[in-house]
């Protein structure tokens, strides 16, 4: 009778080592990841309207806040006014231009007037002369009203840049959503005061998750990038699985994480692999998950 539960034993044990040397453990072991991006704030001032929640599912370009844009309305404002009175200015300068134009076309008629006259000897060099030197003057005088005009043309331009970097700022002030995606952490409430560069909120697409996975050295040769694997995740009765594909595979090892690690694999260096996997919103972030090579070799 000992000897027969002696046999028994040993033969569970032998069908247990067989079972795991055929497959029986998942070929690697990890987290689920998404993405995670934090949207922070574009302008300062009074957050007038933020209309996101946590959780809540936002699509991109959609508009989920404001911040308060009077400032920057009246700044505006401010300079067009000013651009308006500059610009009255190079009107006036602009009209002198015009006029000494007129007057130096009047004079060039009598110019060609006079040597045609001269062609049939009718008239003389002395008058040739005259108009020639009031032809001269009108042209230096031209040329010093444009003079005049070129700093107000330049200070015309420094004020559209001023508008346009206000334009830009009360674009900004509009908070748009810039990815579609699951909002995660909500940082600020409206009508707090906003600063350039505070976070507002967390986002991530949780349609397609990621999931970490660490292998040995002895398993980069049965995987590549784009392969397909199964994914399993723990369920009320048994293991869920999940369709994946493999699209990153680190080129560098690393040491086991502690999050997975067992006592046997203290030391081992490992390989990191992503594995992209439709949810079908049963995954989470920070999910475990098991990684299983489909059609691998027994």
């Amino acid at each position: 009778m000992k000897i027969n539960k002696i046999l028994g034993i040993l033969l569970l044990a032998s069908l247990f080592t067989s079972c795991n040397e055929n497959g029986d453990k998942a070929d690697g072991y990890g987290n689920f990841e998404a993405t995670e991006i934090t949207i922070s704030a574009e302008g300062n001032g009074k957050l007038v309207q933020f209309t996101i929640e946590e959780g809540q599912v936002v699509e991109k370009g959609t508009i989920v806040g404001l911040i308060d844009t009077i400032q920057l309305s009246l700044k505006k404002e401010q300079l067009i006014a000013t651009k308006n009175v500059i610009r009255s200015k190079s009107k006036g300068v602009l009209s002198q231009i015009s006029v000494l134009k007129a007057q130096l076309n009047t004079v060039n008629i009598s110019k060609t007037r006079i040597e045609n006259l001269i062609k049939e000897n009718a008239g003389t060099q002395k008058q040739l002369d005259d108009v020639t030197g009031q032809v001269s003057v009108i042209k230096n005088q031209i040329r010093s009203v444009e003079t005049q005009n070129a700093p107000i043309v330049n200070e015309l331009k420094s004020i559209d840049v001023q508008i346009k970097q206000i334009e830009d700022q009360l674009q900004k002030s509009i908070i748009t959503n810039p990815v579609s995606g699951t909002v995660l952490v909500k940082y600020t409430e409206p009508n707090e005061v906003s600063s350039f560069g505070k976070p507002l909120y967390k986002i991530a697409d949780l349609n397609i998750m990621q999931l970490r996975v660490y292998i040995s050295e002895s398993q980069l040769a049965n995987i590549k990038i784009g392969q397909r694997v199964t994914v399993k995740i723990d369920s009320n009765k048994d293991m869920k699985n999940y369709d994946g594909i493999i699209t990153w595979i680190s080129s560098e090892a690393e040491f086991t994480p502690k999050i997975i690690q067992t006592k046997e694999e203290r030391i081992n260096l490992v390989y990191a692999v992503k594995i992209n996997v439709t949810n079908d919103g049963s995954l989470k972030i920070g999910m475990p998950a098991e990684m299983w090579i489909q059609n691998k070799e027994q």
